[in-house]
């Protein structure tokens, strides 16, 4: 008889995560019958308890916000990879009872931009200056030879891209976001903000763009997303980084390879269910 695995998802608010839905349909996909993935409120304030109270049937969790920075404490230890952004994402608990984070959604993006053939650019722009920012910054250094543009709203987010870009050795240069616009002109363009900030600049997309990446996928597609596709221009979606670094989640917390295809048909499937 198989021992039964549980993972699951946790952050706050919950209730719209996908990931149930993707980590399911790869254990379906690879037999593992007796593993389960669920999701659970958990605020910052009920994580250490959550975490503690876990028994040996746990393999890992995945985190989304607010506790991607509120779990490291917690932790045995964290890859280099998470540290660089001070972000974990992926919890694996190990057989000798040790947990140790990483962040999948940096590989994740990477991943994402080579699925479409996206390898190396000479400079990048980046709109927003969040945590899913940091990510991106941490990405763009793997692939971008040249400077990264950030368009932020205020200087406290100014000072803190410049610190990242300082942190992870990419030459990043600041912009109002005033001056957005401008933006759109850069072989690779990575939105980062939340729903309808971008909308105003659908507008402005130019006549032959280089790759979007817009990091949301509900709603999808965005004002922008939809314009720069209409421009016969690439589109990558959030639901590509999704299943990306889900992927990654599954085979870390599993130790086999995840099925790609049907996480993502899963994920689109969900979508579409939900009306979008």
């Amino acid at each position: 008889m198989s021992t039964r695995r549980r993972a699951a998802v946790l952050g706050s608010p919950i209730a719209h995560s996908l990931s149930p839905v993707l980590h399911r349909a790869a254990y379906a996909a690879m037999g593992l019958e007796h593993w389960s993935y669920d999701r659970f409120e958990v605020n910052e304030a009920a994580l250490p308890r959550f975490v503690e109270e876990l028994d040996v049937s746990w393999a890992g969790l995945s985190l989304t916000m607010p506790l991607k920075r509120a779990i490291i404490p917690l932790l045995d230890g964290i890859s280099d990879t998470a540290a660089s952004v001070e972000a974990v994402n992926t919890v694996v608990f190990t057989e000798d009872g040790r947990r140790l984070g990483d962040n999948t959604d940096i590989p994740g993006m990477i991943a994402a931009l080579r699925e479409r053939g996206v390898e190396k650019v000479e400079s990048a722009a980046v709109l927003g200056a969040g945590a899913t920012a940091s990510s991106a910054l941490a990405a763009l250094s793997e692939i971008c030879a040249g400077p990264v543009t950030a368009y932020v709203r205020s200087a406290a987010r100014a000072d803190e891209m410049r610190g990242w870009g300082e942190r992870l050795g990419v030459d990043v240069r600041i912009e109002d976001w005033g001056g957005a616009e401008e933006a759109l002109h850069a072989p690779l363009v990575i939105a980062t903000t939340p729903a309808g900030a971008t909308d105003a600049l659908a507008e402005a997309v130019p006549a032959a763009p280089g790759t979007l990446f817009d990091v949301l996928y509900d709603p999808w597609p965005t004002a922008l997303a939809s314009r720069w596709s209409g421009a016969g221009a690439q589109v990558v979606g959030g639901l590509d980084l999704l299943v990306h670094q889900a992927v990654l989640q599954v085979e870390q917390m599993t130790g086999l390879d995840a099925p790609l295809g049907v996480m993502r048909a899963a994920g689109e499937a969900a979508l579409v269910a939900q009306g979008h």
